[in-house]
């Protein structure tokens, strides 16, 4: 009931997911820093305050709890957070109180481009760059991608491959779920 919902669930039966992919733990690092940081100037101030000070002192934790709560909620964002892309569309699934779905048909995917930084080598993330017929999407730049070229593989095959070929071979995967899903039942 509370759960932000699943991204399949926005799927059509037409659709078949190709990708789904959370972004890289990366995005974190900066809020990871910043809360340990100022976490360890809230024991420092603590630790060099006079036991008099014990007002001063409740504030201080008071702030460190928030700073901690602040970093829990973006760890969760990031957690419910998902890319799908399916031989239709790309999907971005975003928000833990209220639910945001980005979508862009792949139909209207006129470039593609992934960039990676050095520290993205090192991590294994980068950064995909979808342009559009012209048109600012919502899914234009998805930072802290992980795994890009297999990524970009995947969507440049859906975009500039073989149609005909695609269909089939979703038709036979389609094929074989139905066979597996009579076995298990009969």
């Amino acid at each position: 009931m509370f759960a932000p919902r699943d991204p399949d669930e926005y799927l059509l039966d037409s659709e078949r997911r190709v990708i789904r992919v959370r972004r890289h733990w990366a995005v974190l690092a900066w809020d990871v820093f910043e809360a340990a940081a100022l976490l360890a100037v809230a024991v420092m101030v603590s630790y060099i305050l006079p036991s008099s000070m014990w007002l001063l002192q409740n504030v201080l934790w008071y702030a460190a709890l928030i700073v901690l709560l602040r970093f829990a909620y973006l760890v969760l964002e990031w957690w419910v957070e998902r890319i799908v892309v399916t031989d239709k569309r790309f999907m971005m699934t975003t928000g833990v109180f209220t639910t945001k779905v980005l979508m862009m048909p792949i139909g209207k995917v006129t470039d593609l481009t992934y960039e990676r930084s050095w520290v993205g080598r090192l991590f294994g993330f980068g950064t995909m760059v979808v342009e559009s017929a012209g048109q600012i999407q919502a899914l234009n730049r998805i930072n802290y991608l992980p795994k890009p070229e297999q990524v970009y593989d995947a969507i440049s095959e859906l975009v500039f491959g073989d149609k005909k070929a695609q269909a089939e071979r979703f038709s036979m995967i389609k094929a074989k779920k139905a066979a597996l899903g009579k076995k298990a039942t009969g």
